[in-house]
């Protein structure tokens, strides 16, 4: 597995979830970051951003969310125009997510944490320890100065604004709002990772659940709930689970997503 550091790429944008929808509804199937940045530019769909931003928002955000994997460009850009506002977001901070490490690490240890230790608020100062316990650990690659520390503490807590887990409270807190996986975005997941090649097991155990705050158990009976709609057939005999698969690939997950 390849080791995975923190970065500061989230300084490049956030949620960015309109800049994001306008770029996809310009991109195209074989077009590179450049080819983007050009259409972008002559589309003028992008008025109040300056053209150094917008290389900026493709180059940092764009293409390391959706274009370093092949498919989920052409994936995404599919499955948009059928998800509501809601849905499009889990989409957005699913790939924001595996593209920065920091992002999702801070998920899993902070925010689901203290959820379940039943606070209902996360403080600037959560995210700040956070970050300086990473470097204690080793986790970036150099030294970041206090004032990286400090950008990079907000730049995780307004991310999860923009995407629907936190509410701005006061300058110094954020309040909780924890969203439930959508079915359709569970459906999309758990086939995503089905078509990557790993088992049946290993698609009940993926990190990726623990995004949406779901554990293997409740991954189990998330996806035997969504059975009844027949996505699948799915058999658990304590931690051995096995899945029969109803649709051959991607294109047919995103038809019935429909």
């Amino acid at each position: 597995m390849v080791e995975q550091y923190y970065t500061t790429q989230l300084s490049a944008g956030l949620g960015l979830r309109e800049e994001t929808k306008g770029l996809f509804e310009l991109w195209q199937p074989g077009m590179n970051t450049q080819q983007l940045c050009d259409v972008a530019l002559e589309s003028g769909s992008f008025p109040n951003v300056t053209a150094r931003r917008l290389r900026n928002i493709v180059a940092e955000c764009f293409f390391p969310r959706y274009l370093r994997n092949e498919g989920v460009a052409q994936q995404v850009k599919e499955l948009l125009p059928i998800l509501s506002t809601s849905e499009m977001s889990q989409v957005f901070y699913l790939y924001t997510a595996r593209a920065n490490f920091i992002l999702a690490e801070f998920v899993k240890d902070v925010y689901w944490q203290k959820y379940a230790s039943g606070y209902q608020s996360i403080h600037v100062d959560d995210s700040k320890a956070f970050v300086e316990l990473g470097l204690q650990d080793g986790k970036m690659k150099k030294s970041w100065s206090d004032t990286t520390i400090k950008r990079v503490s907000s730049y995780i807590l307004g991310c999860l604004v923009d995407y629907g887990f936190l509410e701005v409270h006061n300058r110094s807190e954020r309040r909780l709002i924890p969203p439930r996986i959508s079915d359709h975005i569970a459906v999309y997941l758990a086939y995503e990772l089905h078509f990557s090649g790993l088992g049946d097991n290993a698609v009940i155990n993926h990190p990726d659940w623990q995004l949406f705050g779901l554990n293997p158990d409740d991954v189990r009976e998330e996806l035997k709930a969504l059975a009844v709609n027949r996505h699948w057939i799915i058999q658990a005999a304590g931690d051995v689970v096995q899945i029969s698969w109803a649709y051959k690939n991607m294109e047919e997950v995103i038809n019935v997503v429909a």
